[in-house]
């Protein structure tokens, strides 16, 4: 393999007009609290490990952790910053007893939380933000307009977009260049298959893709306290939560068969069916992040990739009934 070659395996590029990111990408929610107890000094540790094996996408939200999380990518992020490209989700509201309040994108708040994030970040500037949810009370274009104003001052590089249908990718769109829509994805999840993935090839944009192994589902891992986000989800909880252990017993073996953990299969699984596309690891710890970079080195071939899909169904929705029916994705 030339360096050619191993630059393209291991690189992709953010749309057509975004930056060039490794292979995969880092999703911080975790180190958070968002699936249970976390200690922010391994948080630290893993986004340092993957920043050292060449992982530069981090993802994270100026909600997570009500600004912990941007805090905690600060500290791992110092005197690393040439060598990432931050990603930041905005607009959720957040009280004091980590109650959900709603979302604000209207643009003098975009340009409020931008400021707090580049204080809590320890940045002069954000490569990718995106609004992380649609306002229904604020038109698509005055946020994205909000963002436009921002790239032109310096203190944004990129626009991205989050769980959007694509009537508002369009819009969004006609008003700056998209570089990616971040959408959740996955052997489980496989509905933007069929609206949005072709809206996205038709105008140039990316995807970075979450939610890859089903928010621990597909590898095994449950919630085992009330603060872990998942005891919550119908996935894991009550009749959809014990269909999918066959699902997810199906999907073990099929990795064990082909000689893969089940985190490798499951990113192996998404490359295979968006290869243009970033998936993004839920990695809280440096031996999880070393475990995905392996399934770089193990593609799987598009036939097994069917075979497996044809295998694997999961149940039960991706959110609680009334996140559900806040997310503009599901519309399309």
């Amino acid at each position: 393999m030339n360096a050619h070659e191993a630059k393209n395996r291991t690189s992709v590029k953010l749309g057509e007009t975004g930056p060039q990111v490794f292979r995969l990408g880092l999703g911080c929610m975790g180190f958070s609290g968002a699936y249970g107890k976390t200690d922010p000094e391994e948080g630290v540790r893993t986004i340092q490990a993957a920043i050292d094996r060449g992982i530069t996408l981090l993802d994270t939200g100026d909600f997570y952790g009500m600004g912990h999380n941007e805090m905690l990518v600060g500290r791992a992020i110092a005197g690393r910053r040439e060598r990432v490209q931050l990603s930041v989700k905005f607009g959720a509201l957040r009280g004091p007893d980590n109650s959900w309040l709603g979302i604000d994108m209207r643009p003098a708040a975009v340009k409020t939380f931008l400021t707090y994030s580049l204080q809590r970040l320890g940045v002069d500037s954000i490569d990718i933000y995106r609004p992380a949810r649609l306002d229904p009370a604020v038109p698509i274009e005055e946020t994205i307009g909000a963002i436009a104003d921002l790239v032109k001052g310096g203190y944004v590089r990129h626009i991205g977009l989050s769980e959007v249908g694509v009537e508002t990718i369009r819009r969004a769109h006609r008003v700056h260049p998209i570089v990616d829509l971040q959408i959740e994805y996955s052997v489980a999840t496989r509905g933007p298959e069929e609206a949005i993935f072709p809206v996205l090839d038709e105008l140039g944009i990316s995807a970075t893709l979450y939610g890859i192994f089903s928010r621990g589902l597909l590898t095994g891992s449950k919630p085992t306290d009330p603060t872990d986000y998942r005891a919550h989800l119908p996935r894991f909880t009550g009749e959809s939560g014990q269909k999918n252990e066959t699902a997810v017993a199906v999907f073990r073996r099929f990795a064990a068969d082909h000689g893969m953990t089940p985190g490798q299969l499951a990113i192996a699984w998404v490359i295979a069916r968006q290869p243009r596309l970033v998936p993004l690891i839920g990695a809280k710890t440096v031996a999880q992040v070393e475990d995905a970079l392996v399934a770089l080195d193990n593609p799987l071939s598009k036939e097994r990739a069917a075979e497996l899909s044809a295998l694997v169904t999961v149940t039960g929705d991706r959110y609680p009934a009334a996140q559900m029916k806040m997310l503009d994705s599901e519309r399309c």
